[in-house]
C-alpha cells in the first residue's frame, strides 16, 4: 500500500505550518516524536487521517478571509 504522504510532502507541510522540529509536529498531533521519525524516515507510511489533517491545515492557512 502506497503512503498517503511522502516524506518528502511532511518535511513540507512541516516547514508550511511552522512546526520547526519533529517534536513540535509530533505534540501538536498528539502522536510520539519517534512516530513522526519513522514517518520522516519513510520506514512507516504517515498515516492517511495525520496526512488529511495536515492538508486541511495547510489549506485553510492559505484562505483569504
Amino acid at each position: 500500500m502506497l503512503a498517503s504522504m511522502s516524506p518528502e510532502e511532511l518535511r513540507s507541510a512541516m516547514r508550511t505550518l511552522g512546526y520547526r522540529t519533529q517534536n513540535d509536529l509530533a505534540n501538536a498531533i498528539g502522536v510520539s516524536r519517534s512516530a513522526v521519525s519513522l514517518w520522516l524516515e519513510g520506514k512507516v507510511g504517515v498515516p492517511r487521517p495525520v496526512a488529511m489533517l495536515l492538508r486541511m491545515l495547510i489549506s485553510a492557512q492559505r484562505r483569504v478571509y
